[in-house]
């Protein structure tokens, strides 16, 4: 009896040391992922130059229609964006309610919050990229046990370097060809863009609407997201379901977003909507 009751307290104390441990670690990661939102912030510039029609005279009439309907004349340029959005993350054909925010600083990177899942299965955690030289995916099940832990590999960074670029139609000002986006038009309504400032990145394609709103994007992600668990260049992309202005910027708000794209394959893994821009 005796050694029942010693074995109950081993068994206390290490389940007890066990969540401390995790509590510990999440709010280690959650201080790391603070420490690199503050640093994007710190790129804000207090007093941008603002947005003339006439910076984008020369590009190609796709651009020209885009710019026409992303920044209204005026607007100052600012190249860093908060957001909040809520939504759905659909895992293994499951959608768990997702609530977000996130700090967007092209071409220097962003750290991206969330908590998602009901009931049991209730996870929160961050990913992040930092300049080429630190990205990260670190999510928690009840702050307590690691569900998702990568950072700092060649792969991984290349793989959410492809996400920064993807996301600048929430910061139209870094679409610009004055801060490094090189557009070709490649249909009547298609645009390629590239961007040399941000290493090993492929080219966003973009399909927009007769007046200039963005309706599909794409591009080549590195990622491993496939039947051979091997990383490789693949489709990625999505729709825009919505769109509306803040502060002369007019983004999509709403979208959803996959794998192999434009494939059989496909399938949505991220709906969400913009409940907050700044």
């Amino acid at each position: 009896m005796v050694l029942l009751t010693i074995a109950g307290w081993l068994l206390l104390i290490g389940a007890v040391a066990g969540i401390a441990t995790g509590l510990w670690r999440s709010a280690r990661d959650a201080r790391r992922a603070q420490v690199v939102w503050d640093a994007l912030l710190a790129e804000r510039e207090t007093a941008p130059e603002t947005y003339d029609p006439a910076m984008v005279a020369d590009l190609p009439e796709i651009a020209r229609r885009y710019f026409a309907t992303a920044i209204a004349p005026g607007t100052p340029l600012h190249r860093v964006v908060e957001l909040e959005m809520a939504g759905a993350l659909i895992l293994n054909g499951r959608e768990l309610p997702m609530q977000a925010d996130q700090v967007l600083a092209p071409p220097h990177g962003f750290v991206w919050r969330a908590r998602a899942g009901s009931g049991w299965v209730r996870f929160s955690g961050s990913d992040g990229y930092r300049g080429g030289r630190t990205s990260w995916t670190r999510f928690w099940l009840w702050e307590i046990l690691p569900v998702a832990r990568c950072a700092d590999s060649e792969d991984h960074a290349r793989a959410a370097a492809a996400r920064l670029v993807m996301e600048t139609v929430w910061v139209p000002a870094a679409l610009l060809p004055q801060h490094g986006a090189l557009w070709t038009q490649t249909g009547p309504d298609r645009a390629e863009i590239r961007f040399p400032r941000v290493p090993g990145v492929e080219p966003i394609h973009l399909v927009l609407d007769a007046s200039g709103r963005v309706l599909e994007m794409s591009t080549q992600r590195w990622s491993d997201v496939n039947r051979d668990r091997t990383y490789r260049l693949q489709p990625f992309g999505g729709r825009m379901l919505a769109h509306a202005t803040h502060q002369g910027f007019s983004i999509p708000v709403a979208m959803e977003v996959g794998h192999h794209y434009g494939t059989p394959e496909y399938a949505p893994f991220f709906r969400a909507h913009l409940t907050r821009v700044t």
